[in-house]
């Protein structure tokens, strides 16, 4: 049977890769974001290997993802697979100097969108005894950095949601993993040093960051696994990387 898949941030980085890899493996899709024109070019990509549908929302505001979510037509109403992939960083400063517009972006997002998508998908798979999340959270989860401060805060909050999650989730049979990558070369820098281009690709030069395609063929292995297997929490990081703060460089 074909199963639908639903994709939080898929314009761009790990989720449009994740989407065009299961769009390759005939898995239907529901892609989500912001850009709406990005979504549409993806979908246009999409079609000739497996049904897709757009919906075009922020995740952080909780009633446009219910009601986008209830607005799914029928065909893409069962939804098997939820990818939590939609995040940002905002700013690197010191925690004195933080900007409270950069904090609450990044809770609303990171924290609040997660749960706001959750919360309204969750209710047909605990009907249905079945389903697979996989919560996409970060390195900075599992440690915290200087100057990373509210942005490893709100990814220690996805590591505690998943945790929760699977413990909630267990008596309904519904599979909840995360992935969390390292230094994963995407639009996240350019975001996070808003718009900076010089600073944000400094983050990857002198060494081979991971790639969204890296990302997406885990993401692809986790849901691949027989249905007695749920791998519930892993960490990857490119070769180079030892830690948030020890990466070799060439330069």
């Amino acid at each position: 049977m074909k199963k639908t898949a639903f994709i939080t941030g898929a314009s761009s980085g790990i989720g449009k890769a994740t989407a065009l890899l299961f769009a390759s493996k005939n898995i239907r899709l529901i892609i989500c974001g912001r850009r709406k024109e990005l979504l549409i070019k993806l979908q246009k990509q999409l079609e000739p290997l497996t049904d897709v549908y757009v919906l075009n929302f922020d995740v952080s505001d909780k009633n446009a993802v219910a009601n986008s979510i209830n607005s799914l037509p029928e065909e893409f109403s069962h939804i098997d697979i939820l990818i939590n992939n939609a995040g940002n960083a905002h700013g690197l400063d010191s925690i004195e100097t933080g900007s409270l517009e950069d904090w609450d972006a990044m809770l609303d997002i990171n924290v609040k969108g997660l749960l706001y998508v959750s919360r309204a998908i969750l209710p047909k798979m605990v009907e249905r005894n079945s389903g697979h999340i996989i919560n996409i959270g970060s390195t900075a989860g599992k440690e915290v950095y200087p100057k990373g401060n509210v942005y490893c805060a709100s990814k220690h909050a996805v590591d505690a949601i998943n945790q929760g999650m699977r413990i909630d989730l267990n008596t309904y049979g519904i599979r909840v993993g995360a992935v969390n990558p390292g230094l994963v070369e995407t639009e996240f820098s350019n975001v996070r040093f808003k718009g900076d281009v010089e600073r944000a690709h400094s983050v990857y030069q002198g060494f081979q960051p991971l790639k969204p395609e890296d990302i997406a063929e885990i993401i692809y292995f986790v849901i691949s696994q027989p249905a007695h297997v749920n791998i519930a929490d892993l960490v990857v990081m490119p070769t180079a990387q030892a830690s948030s703060t020890l990466v070799k460089k060439t330069i």
